[in-house]
């Protein structure tokens, strides 16, 4: 059967359309094309349309993308389920959810509900907008479940903080109701999900299971599993994997090197980082950032400095805000705050971003640098990026200080701009499930014996020696209100809950949402003595090993 005249010549404009676009895919080039579309709109198919929204996705026009589609819209032009895809991408990108909503009532009303890729694009612009609830009802209502499906629902969970939720899809997804067969993706994203939670055991799990699918050789299996056993604390099985691995290249060398380097094993770090060169794998952005991050966690200045020089004049590499921020800490863990704060105000080259003024603000506090901390506050506030956090830590520098006035006044500034601190929780893996734990908890369904346990451990620590730290509470209280409530933070309950579930020696792993109080810190390390075990905290700020009464941190954090 011949073609149409309308579709003879919407093929040929297509076609002349992709030999331009091979030729110069440029934002410029898609403009021109576009003005020279809407002059010719009438001519146009779905088959051409799909194929021009292709095209500013490729050319990353996703603005254009959408204007080019309600354009097509007005005019008439029917769509398919690739043309509602392609836009539900460009709604992605831009952010677009009201659009993405309109779209998919669309795709209800032309019966594409049953298409397994469009569905899929549906549960992305949904996560991306963290409406996990949608999410969820996309997936629950689809016929057909794949694993790209169950990965982007695991991916969605992950991605929006809800890690815990993620790692149970990993049996969900197997059960004979669903049948699905986890593949080397599901793995990779569940790998970062227990790396997130130091969930050793589970990612122990997915570790036989690669090994058991035929996953294990993959690189980039390897690499996630060298970066969760890292993120895990346990460096000895990161470097099982790394030592056995065929093949490694940069982000091996990278993973292995910020394993290193977040654990407290600087000098190790750097001697990956010298047989990496050896071996002749060319460093990038992120291995630098690795090596400056383990001279500022070993306290290392001038090896920083060097490295830091090297990779500007040896590799050529332009320094970015993570790695001035490792300057910053640096300097801050050697007690050079102004040499930090001179830095960040003049010497960079880029533009300094909040997260590299919340670093100086935590030498501050390890410093008491009261002046210092202020100043810092008013850049957070010029940037309009001030967090709850940031006057949670102006409360410690205050209250380490004595100053309970101003300890106040930062109290009603947050009250009055609704400022709302985010609630400790502390997470731990025992025989693959995670529990979790918030200041005062009483949700457990072993609160009972936990606390009792707790109030055994506290008398045990008394007499070895142990003495609240009060500056950690940051209400101006009497000294036994001030104790009482810091007795029953999320870590302590987590702690007792670890000697009560497992057997003498294990080592306990612990995740912190928050950076450890002072209090909890010091209450560590003399629980790994007493109780003679090993240890491990993550918090927001970094790895913490404990072990007989000391700390890899060297109390700096």
């Amino acid at each position: 059967m011949a073609a149409s005249p309308v579709s003879a010549h919407s093929q040929t404009l297509v076609r002349n359309i992709l030999s331009l676009l091979k030729a110069d895919s440029s934002r410029s080039h898609l403009l021109q094309i576009h003005g020279h579309l809407l002059r010719t709109y009438l001519i146009l198919d779905s088959f051409a349309c799909n194929t021009i929204l292709r095209a500013y996705a490729q050319a990353i026009s996703h603005g254009k993308s959408l204007t080019f589609y309600n354009h097509m819209r007005r005019l008439g032009v029917s769509d398919n389920s690739f043309t509602s895809s392609f836009i539900l991408k460009s709604c992605v990108q831009v952010s677009s959810l009201i659009s993405g909503q309109q779209i998919h009532s669309r795709i209800l009303q032309d019966g594409h509900h049953s298409d397994s890729v469009l569905l899929t694009s549906l549960m992305d612009l949904y996560s991306s907008s963290s409406d996990l609830g949608s999410v969820r009802k996309v997936f629950d209502e689809m016929p057909n479940r794949d694993t790209v499906s169950w990965n982007v629902l695991i991916s969605s969970y992950t991605s929006n903080n809800r890690t815990k939720d993620a790692l149970l899809l990993f049996d969900a997804m197997q059960s004979p109701e669903f049948g699905s067969e986890p593949d080397a993706v599901t793995c990779m994203i569940l790998l970062r999900a227990c790396a997130n939670l130091v969930a050793l055991d589970f990612g122990e799990r997915i570790h036989n299971y690669v090994d058991n699918h035929g996953y294990g050789n993959l690189l980039k299996i390897k690499n996630s599993l060298v970066t969760m056993y890292s993120k895990c604390g346990s460096m000895d099985r990161a470097y099982r994997v790394f030592s056995d691995m065929p093949e490694r290249n940069v982000v091996t060398w990278s993973a292995m090197i910020s394993g290193l380097a977040m654990n407290g094993y600087g000098r190790e770090a750097i001697d990956a980082f010298k047989e990496m060169r050896r071996d002749g794998v060319f460093p990038d952005e992120q291995t630098f950032t690795g090596i400056l991050s383990a001279c500022s966690h070993t306290g290392l200045v001038d090896e920083g400095i060097k490295f830091f020089d090297v990779m500007r004049f040896e590799y050529g590499i332009s320094p970015n805000v993570c790695h001035y921020g490792c300057l910053v800490d640096l300097f801050g863990r050697a007690g050079f705050l102004d040499r930090a704060y001179k830095l960040i105000v003049g010497e960079m080259i880029v533009q300094p971003d909040a997260k590299i003024w919340r670093t100086l603000l935590g030498t501050c506090r390890i410093h008491k640098y009261v002046e210092l901390g202020e100043r810092v506050i008013e850049h957070l506030i010029e940037l309009k990026s001030q967090q709850a956090g940031d006057y949670v830590l102006l409360l410690n520098i205050y209250a380490s200080a004595g100053d309970w006035e101003k300890v106040a006044d930062v109290r009603r500034v947050m009250k009055e701009q609704n400022i709302q601190t985010s609630s400790g929780c502390t997470t731990m893996e025992i025989n693959g499930k995670i529990h979790e734990f918030v200041a005062d908890d009483d949700s457990h369904p072993s609160k009972e014996e936990i606390y009792v346990m707790l109030d055994e451990v506290g008398r045990q620590l008394k007499i070895a020696g142990y003495v609240a730290n009060m500056a950690s509470e940051l209400h101006d209280l009497d000294a036994g209100e001030k104790e009482g409530a810091l007795s029953y933070h999320s870590e302590k309950i987590a702690l007792a809950f670890g000697i009560l579930v497992t057997v003498p020696g294990r080592t306990l792993r612990i995740a912190k949402n928050l950076r450890m109080c002072i209090d909890c810190h010091y209450f560590t390390k003399m629980f790994s003595s007493v109780y003679d075990r090993v240890v491990i905290v993550r918090d927001r700020s970094r790895f913490h090993h404990f072990r007989d009464g000391r700390c890899s941190c060297n109390d700096y954090w």
